[in-house]
Formats: C-alpha cells, structure tokens, sequence
C-alpha cells in the first residue's frame, strides 16, 4: 500500500524530493493534486510504499533542513 508522505507546494520542490528519495533508494510514487492542467502550478502528493515511509521521512526531513 502506498503512503502520502509530503505534500510539495509546486513541481520544483516535487522533483528534487524524488530525485532525493531515488537516490536512497525508496521506490516514490507522484500525484498531481487539485485538477489544474498546468504542470508546474499545483502541488503534488508524494507517496511510498508503507513499509518505507518512516525512513522516506526521515530522509526528507534531513533534506529540507539543510
């Protein structure tokens, strides 16, 4: 089961989240939310599976405290 782990004000902070995770090695999962058809405006649900959620956490919250 996947798990809503942030919500990301915009695409940027989206993708550099992912790239992040990625590079741990978390399988994420991205969803647009509200139904704006521009990409880049809107945020965006990032998920993982739940059995990594705490440690996405934890690496997202390192990230964004830098």
């Amino acid at each position: 089961m996947w798990t809503v782990i942030y919500i990301a004000a915009n695409r940027k902070l989206t993708l550099r989240l992912k790239g992040i995770l990625d590079q741990e090695g978390i399988m994420v999962s991205l969803r647009p939310i509200g139904s704006s058809k521009v990409q880049d405006l809107g945020g965006y649900e990032i998920l993982v599976p739940e059995s990594e959620a705490e440690e996405a956490n934890e690496i997202i919250n390192n990230a964004l405290t830098r």
